[in-house]
């Protein structure tokens, strides 16, 4: 096991990136594509990913670097522009998601059964995710699932983040967000989750202020935040990872898939059962770049941004 203590290297590369776009864009899209519709308002999707493509160098250069690894060799032009038509697809494609237009989509579902089994269980779960695919997608399996709620769990900033995002896509939405940071943070948690509801969290981006472990994914050292198995931990629950990728056209596929249950640890065990759920969690994560490359949506220098120097 390789844990890295309390980085001292202040904000994480992800955030030193910043991020693009704003409320009034986000408005005028939604707007223009509901009255559209979803073939013809995706026209210009080819457009904004050739700029990405063109005039987003850091970007650019780090698709490069993930694509080779995913790929096992050097990815050709088209290849890509389709990882950033996928990113600009899905962040289209959340329009009509949070506005319940569910039926422009097929969507097929892996796992779950296993959300089934854990809901009638009622003793709540963690969902750990990544910035892969759509997570959209995924809340369409929790509207057709009577009694599944899902709450997700993030930094403030990120909550106030997504917040503003989806009040411009759908002003009539509330989004069920928890503020992490804050001093009744995990007492909300605890409660939601003894009520039986889903606590979903991002686990591959880190603040750069938190423990961290060194694992391997698609063949190259990278560092994952510790925080959310340990809060899992410290609770006793199981963690569920999930995924909605994207496949083209107006396909996607939605995967739940066990990666740890910390309902009865022996004493003294916590640490090695976090630890093997993060390694579960880097598998799972390397599995998915492979099978679904496209999916993959950290343009940041995920591998290289907080491993040790040598």
């Amino acid at each position: 096991m390789n844990v890295l203590p309390r980085s001292d290297r202040g904000a994480a590369a992800w955030l030193q990136s910043g991020e693009r776009g704003s409320a009034g864009l986000l408005r005028l899209m939604a707007l223009v594509s509901l009255r559209l519709g979803r073939p013809v308002s995706r026209i210009p999707l080819y457009l904004i990913a050739l700029y990405f493509f063109c005039f987003a160098p850091a970007a650019r250069r780090h698709s490069l670097h993930y694509l080779r690894l995913a790929l096992g060799r050097k990815p050709r032009a088209i290849e890509r522009f389709r990882q950033m038509l996928y990113f600009s697809t899905v962040i289209h494609d959340r329009v009509f998601l949070v506005n319940r237009r569910d039926a422009a989509f097929s969507i097929t579902v892996e796992g779950e059964d296993l959300m089934r089994s854990t809901l009638a269980a009622g003793r709540g779960a963690f969902l750990l995710g990544a910035h892969m695919g759509s997570f959209e997608v995924v809340g369409t399996i929790g509207r057709r699932q009577p009694g599944l709620q899902v709450v997700m769990a993030m930094y403030e900033d990120n909550a106030r983040k997504i917040n503003t995002a989806l009040a411009a896509i759908n002003p009539a939405l509330k989004a069920d967000v928890i503020a992490l940071g804050q001093i009744d943070s995990m007492l909300r948690i605890s409660e939601r989750l003894d009520r039986g509801a889903f606590v979903g969290v991002l686990g591959d981006r880190t603040l750069g202020e938190e423990p961290l472990q060194i694992v391997t994914v698609l063949g190259a050292r990278a560092a994952l935040p510790t925080g959310p198995m340990r809060l899992a931990a410290l609770m006793g629950r199981s963690v569920i990872f999930m995924l909605g990728l994207y496949r083209g056209t107006n396909r996607y596929h939605v995967v739940f898939a066990p990666v740890a249950d910390f309902s009865s640890l022996p004493p003294g065990t916590r640490a090695a059962a976090v630890a093997a759920a993060v390694e579960r969690y880097a598998a799972l994560l390397e599995q998915y770049c492979r099978s679904d490359p496209y999916n993959w949506f950290n343009f940041f220098d995920f591998w290289r941004a907080h491993a040790p120097a040598p």
